[in-house]
């Protein structure tokens, strides 16, 4: 049973936050394991299992960018970890500077990127919104694919504002 299915929502890339947030409430009291205590062990054990499934369904699909990350999955891409070698190109001489910085330990310098890299997820952010929507209207697997791109530029983005803020 995949998430979308464990809430009676269609698999889409936009959902409605506090709907899922409803459906969760009530989901969760229909399983209460409270409500199965003179039920056969078995029937129990499904309670337990589809609550577990609820309580991870609803931390994965709230969040956008794991919900995108979880039909990705389903669709069949590897989202794997960011390696090295799949540095955006745009953002080589700037991933060199930013070793520099963080070699010297260059506190100022280290600010401008963070400020810089945060300015660049948000703006990734905003834009996956109208990918995820175009996905929704077209259940497109090239569309799944940009979404990909995207999120795996997010990922390494992501990293680096982490790797700025361990060294701060």
């Amino acid at each position: 049973m995949t998430y979308f299915e464990a809430f009676g929502l269609e698999p889409k890339l936009v959902v409605d936050v506090d709907d899922l947030q409803q459906r969760f409430y009530r989901l969760s009291r229909e399983l209460h394991p409270d409500r199965f205590t003179r039920r056969p062990v078995e029937e129990q054990q499904q309670a337990l299992e589809k609550t577990s499934v609820l309580n991870d369904g609803l931390r994965t699909l709230k969040d956008p960018i794991r919900r995108a990350e979880y039909v990705l999955k389903q669709h069949g891409f590897d989202i794997g970890e960011q390696r090295t070698k799949d540095v955006p190109p745009e953002l080589l001489e700037e991933v060199f500077e930013l070793n520099m910085a963080l070699e010297e330990s260059d506190r100022e310098q280290l600010d401008g990127f963070r400020t810089k890299f945060a300015a660049m997820l948000g703006e990734i952010d905003g834009g996956l919104q109208g990918l995820f929507a175009a996905y929704d209207a077209s259940q497109s697997r090239d569309d799944l694919q940009k979404i990909r791109g995207v999120l795996n530029r997010r990922r390494y983005i992501e990293n680096l504002v982490q790797k700025i803020d361990s060294s701060i």
